[in-house]
Formats: structure tokens, C-alpha cells, sequence
């Protein structure tokens, strides 16, 4: 089995190296990952200027792009076969509710089902790593990886786990919950008198929303999520169909 394992964390993270160790056991992994931290990128493409991949040492690649660079080069340019399964992470902090719309280690993963292949995305309630949080995460994605290689994933879907901090209750199946950013940008200044802004400044909490991923990590879950490539709502679609807009298109 061939694992192509990425993140948005960059080469050198603690997660990434755990993920590939872990998974190294299943079969032989190839890691091609961003050469920095690429965080909260989403589902950014690189078009205006060439990439560069460094292999810094067998079967580990460095790329001057990003995530969603990483399993597109991975898979058409550096590996001299398709993979049979993407894992993307292990990401330093959650990536849950609204969040997954920026997430780099997300978006890799949806890259991946994009081009027809079974993939997952896992991130760890963490600001910092440490062994036995890690170990909890990278069991898990073995196993995960392992159940997916055997019984598959259904079409134009991947999952996206969320590991919480600390003791683990066990896991649940979840739906997408809905973050609350608040004031996220901080306007600060500089010792000339010059405005400058930071975005993301303050501390993000979540609605308490049953079945949600938010709610299972807060409660000591992991967090399984199928999330689709179709970003199509259906039940929107249906309401709107009631709708005129020949108006709308009438530019005559």
C-alpha cells in the first residue's frame, strides 16, 4: 500500500513526523509537504510562478507551495504511481465547524477525493505537541486508514478527524458544527504611528450544537466528519426551483 501523507503545518512539523511513522507500519509512506507553515490557506492552487520540490531525505519532499500544491505534485509529478490513500495532518489545533473552509489540511484532503482518490484530513486540540497526545492520533489513523483501505469511502466523499486534548471518552460520528469568530481582527500601533492589522486576534468558541464535531471534541470525542466535493445544497435547490429568474436573465 502507498500512503501519500501532507499537511499545512510544514515538512518539519512533530505531527507530520508522527503521522508518517505511524503509518509507515501499513505500508510505505511518501511524504510531500509544504517547506514552511501554510496555515489557514484553504484550497489555494499555485498558477503564477513554478514549484520546486527537495527531496530532503528518501521519500520526504519539501515544496515551496501549498497543501493543495503538494498532493496535485505529489501525485502527477513526484510518485511513479498513484496512491492508494492521502492523509493530511497531523494539524497542530482543531479544524472543525467553520473552520474547514480555511483549513490547509482540509482542503488536501479535498484535493485528493477531487481527484478520485480515498483521503482523510486529522488535527489535535493542541497549541503544542506532545507524545502522548500524539499517540492517541496516530493510533487512531492507522487504524482509520486501515478501514478505509479494506471497506473504502463512499464517492466524493473524505473525512475530516478531530482529536481532542487529554483523555479520550471515544468516537462519534458527527455533522459539521458552527464556529463563532467574534472580533477577529486587532488593529495595533506600530512605533511610527502606522496602523497594522492582525487577523484571527482573539479566541474562537462554538455553538452548542448535538451530533456536532465541535461538540464531540469539546466533550472528549474524536470527531469523524464526512464532508463532501459536491458543495451543492439540496435543500436549497429545491426551494429555489419555486423561483422565476427568467426576469433575472432577461438582459434584452
Amino acid at each position: 500500500m502507498l500512503i501519500l501523507v501532507t499537511n499545512d503545518d510544514g515538512v518539519r512539523s512533530p505531527g507530520l513526523r508522527a503521522l508518517a511513522l505511524s503509518l509507515g507500519e501499513i505500508g510505505r509512506v511518501v511524504v510531500v509537504a509544504p517547506d514552511r507553515n501554510r496555515s489557514a490557506i484553504g484550497h489555494a492552487l499555485t498558477l503564477d510562478h513554478p514549484l520546486r520540490a527537495e527531496e530532503i531525505k528518501p521519500d520526504v519532499f519539501a515544496v515551496d507551495g501549498t497543501p493543495t500544491d503538494c498532493v496535485n505534485l505529489g501525485i502527477h509529478g513526484l510518485l511513479s504511481q498513484r496512491p492508494d490513500l492521502v492523509v493530511s495532518g497531523i494539524n497542530c489545533g482543531l479544524n472543525v465547524g467553520d473552520d474547514i473552509s480555511y483549513s490547509g489540511t482540509v482542503c488536501a484532503a479535498l484535493e485528493a477525493t477531487l481527484m478520485g482518490l480515498p483521503a482523510f484530513a486529522i488535527s489535535l486540540d493542541t497549541s503544542l505537541f506532545s507524545h502522548a497526545d500524539l499517540s492517541v492520533s496516530t493510533r487512531f489513523a492507522k487504524k482509520l486508514a486501515v478501514d478505509i483501505m479494506e471497506k473504502g469511502l463512499p464517492e466524493e466523499t473524505f473525512l475530516n478527524i478531530n482529536v481532542p486534548f487529554g483523555p479520550c471518552s471515544g468516537v462519534e460520528l458527527t455533522t459539521q458544527g458552527k464556529r463563532n469568530y467574534g472580533e477577529s481582527v486587532v488593529v495595533k500601533e506600530d512605533p511610527r504611528g502606522r496602523k497594522y492589522y492582525w487577523i484571527g486576534g482573539t479566541e474562537n468558541g462554538f455553538e452548542d450544537l448535538p451530533g456536532s464535531d465541535c461538540n464531540a471534541v469539546h466533550r472528549g470525542y474524536i470527531s469523524v466528519t464526512p464532508l463532501r466535493t459536491n458543495m451543492t445544497n439540496d435543500k436549497t435547490y429545491a426551494v429555489m426551483q419555486q423561483r422565476s429568474f427568467a426576469c433575472i436573465g432577461d438582459i434584452d
